[in-house]
């Protein structure tokens, strides 16, 4: 058995609040939630991030965020909806199981975006996006 949080709590060895389930994903509340509503959905699959997570993986968890964010924004009167990931260490992703959040937003919550800090030197975008495209 894996020692994955997550696939612990897909296999029902650590208790979740369970919001959605099908075959291939599994949706539950954030228990440290930014707003109430705070919902994690992770395939059920152990992937550890959005490089090694199959196309089809990605598309089906899109789907369901969908559908999800329509029913949360809905249930809960939300202002808007966040949908977020973090993939690697750097970019706050401490949990090593591919999942998105859906954060329910309300009006003078607190919850803040991060700003652009710097802009493109001339031409640096460009050289930018020709690194970006030789790679792909």
């Amino acid at each position: 058995m894996t020692d994955c949080l997550f696939c612990k709590i897909i296999a029902g060895e650590i208790p979740s609040t369970k919001v959605y389930e099908d075959d291939t994903i599994f949706a539950f509340l954030d228990i440290h939630p930014v707003n109430i509503g705070h919902t994690l959905v992770v395939p059920k699959a152990h992937f550890a991030n959005i490089y090694e997570t199959p196309d089809q993986t990605l598309a089906h968890m899109m789907s369901v965020i969908k559908k999800l964010s329509v029913a949360i924004k809905g249930a809960l009167s939300a202002d808007g909806i966040n949908i977020e990931m973090n993939n690697d260490p750097i970019a706050g992703q401490i949990i090593f199981h591919t999942h998105l959040h859906i954060v329910p937003r309300f009006s003078g919550d607190g919850f803040t975006h991060w700003r652009g800090s710097r802009d493109y030197h001339k031409g640096e975008d460009i050289e930018v996006a020709q690194k970006i495209i030789s790679v792909q």
